[in-house]
């Protein structure tokens, strides 16, 4: 069980390039973490870690006992986690990837209350608009507002619908005017939400009719809080989650345009690796995350 621990406590100094890092993070104290990293390079006669007055770093010796080591290290978390689901009990890491700005408007809640009823999970939460690997970046969930996925090696779960707005700043409506049909979009700004397919197209419709235009303005954003404070600045319209708009509408620093036109439907969902059967924490967190956020209304 030593050297068990010892390379736990390795592998995290390597990851954290710090002794000090990794016994904050492993609740040890520095003197503590130092002694047993130098009985593991005792025990296998060879240097690990460089250690200079800045970082740590791992010896050639190390890189390669750390490639040996880590699939082994990962084996035994997960075999220590599914010996406890068996029993019931709900305890390990958690890794989730989600959107920068739900992570940030809607997570501190469920994670606070969520933290409160599971004290033994470890949740570790990566913010990224970009689309995320999760099988290659070893992700338990990812949350993501999407349309319907295209990756068939992933299992995806429908929480809610995200509705969308078109808004933009009164004071640039009133400079250069309101559109009344989809077609005068091509006269305005507009801001698209741009990531590696391209332009966004917006897909408007009105009963029968419908109506697709480019936004391929001179702004455009992975982001919608950063496309909504463009927006709120003036600079043209844009299609938000209504998550992101609806304080601005509350206090009249947006205005909504074509709200009589929908656009395409989107989903807040959460995607996993193909499990053949989802890890208790996972569902666990994927339960509670859906009544939380259909509960409070959030999206």
């Amino acid at each position: 069980m030593g050297e068990l621990e010892a390379i736990r406590i390795f592998l995290t100094v390597a990851e954290l390039q710090s002794f000090a890092g990794a016994a904050r993070q492993l609740g040890m104290t520095p003197a503590s973490v130092t002694r047993k990293i130098a009985a593991l390079e005792a025990r296998l006669g060879v240097q690990l870690l460089v250690r200079t007055t800045r970082q740590v770093s791992l010896t050639s010796a190390g890189a390669i006992y750390a490639v040996r080591v880590t699939p082994l290290s990962h084996e035994l978390t997960e075999a220590a986690n599914e010996t406890r689901e068996a029993q019931g009990i709900i305890s390990g890491r958690l890794r989730i990837s989600a959107p920068l700005s739900l992570g940030i408007k809607v997570l501190p809640a469920v994670l606070s209350q969520f933290g409160a009823l599971y004290p033994q999970i470890n949740v570790d939460v990566s913010l990224s608009d970009s689309f995320v690997d999760i099988v290659e970046e070893s992700f338990d969930l990812a949350i993501r507002i999407s349309g319907p996925p295209s990756d068939k090696s992933t299992i995806w779960r429908k929480i809610c619908r995200v509705p969308r707005l078109l808004v933009a700043a009164p004071d640039y409506l009133r400079a250069r005017g309101l559109p009344q049909q989809p077609s005068d979009l091509a006269e305005h700004d507009c801001l698209g939400y741009r990531d590696d397919l391209g332009d966004e197209i917006w897909q408007l419709s009105n009963g029968k009719r419908r109506h697709s235009h480019r936004a391929a303005g001179r702004l455009s954003a992975n982001n919608g809080d950063l496309l909504a404070g463009l927006v709120r600045n003036g600079e043209g319209i844009a299609l938000l989650p209504r998550f992101i708009a609806e304080a601005d509408i509350v206090n009249g620093r947006l205005a909504e345009v074509l709200p009589d036109w929908s656009t395409t439907e989107i989903w807040l969902t959460l995607y996993y690796p193909p499990y053949e059967q989802l890890p208790l924490r996972v569902a666990t967190f994927s339960d509670f995350f859906e009544t939380h956020v259909n509960e409070a209304r959030r999206l």
